[in-house]
């Protein structure tokens, strides 16, 4: 998962609004958002390699995402990201005590994003203690929460204008599909080669063997109701199939 963007207590029928493109490697085996056999609960999408999965949300409303930092070089952690959104999901503890008892070395960077209907938090294992967030839109890429990096800058502003048509939930997919590449005198510095700065810093990734691999929006009303849609793409950008979910109260 390489971009997040949650309104957070910001529509007054809403509490939570979360809109998110995957970026992967097309090779990467994935199964589309469903149910989980395992764990009926849950919906989301899964990694098939190394288990876990980017997003998910349960029925009762416990909602988790994660994306990881960009380091080239990094040592590999010892457990897959993913996991953390899993354990979460499928475990009982608030998200309070959920970002508390993280053991932060044993993964590679990570931005984690995990709440329920009371409450959202932040924690990564490249910043400083986690931390409770309060109304307003928030950003995640590849570096820390809200970082300046112009697609989520760009991705936030369009945000904020799309969800003043929800539930209409097609204005927040136009701002996941946005592939307008962001001139060099304003790409971040990450450390990877000039041809890889330009690719991601769309917020749609599109090319040959990596790329936005799903995209998914997802709210949580006031009354308990759900609705999840994922929209699963192929090598350059091409259309897969959707997957969608409404639960009743």
């Amino acid at each position: 998962m390489c971009l997040i963007v949650v309104g957070w207590r910001v529509h007054p029928d809403f509490p939570l609004i979360v809109a998110a493109n995957r970026d992967e490697f097309y090779a990467r085996p994935t199964a589309i958002a469903d149910y989980w056999p395992e764990s009926s609960d849950v919906f989301g999408g899964r990694d098939l390699e190394a288990g876990g999965t980017w997003l998910g949300i349960t029925r009762s409303g416990r909602f988790a995402a994660v994306t990881n930092v960009r380091e080239p070089g990094a040592a590999k952690g010892l457990f897959s990201r993913g996991k953390l959104t899993q354990a979460f999901l499928t475990g009982c503890q608030s998200a309070a005590e959920y970002v508390t008892q993280v053991n932060m070395d044993d993964y590679s960077g990570f931005n984690l994003l995990v709440g329920d209907p009371h409450s959202l938090w932040y924690c990564s294992n490249r910043s400083a203690l986690p931390q409770e967030l309060g109304p307003g839109i928030h950003g995640l890429s590849n570096h820390l929460l809200d970082s300046p990096w112009p697609k989520l800058l760009t991705a936030r502003q369009g945000f904020a204008q799309a969800i003043r048509k929800f539930p209409d939930r097609a204005a927040l997919f136009e701002v996941l599909a946005d592939d307008e590449i962001v001139p060099d005198g304003e790409l971040p510095n990450t450390g990877v080669p000039l041809e890889w700065e330009r690719l991601l810093s769309a917020i749609f990734v599109r090319s040959r063997d990596y790329g936005t691999r799903a995209s998914t929006v997802l709210s949580l009303s006031n009354d308990g109701r759900i609705a999840f849609e994922e929209r699963s793409f192929g090598p350059e950008g091409r259309a897969l199939q959707s997957s969608v979910i409404s639960t009743a109260v």
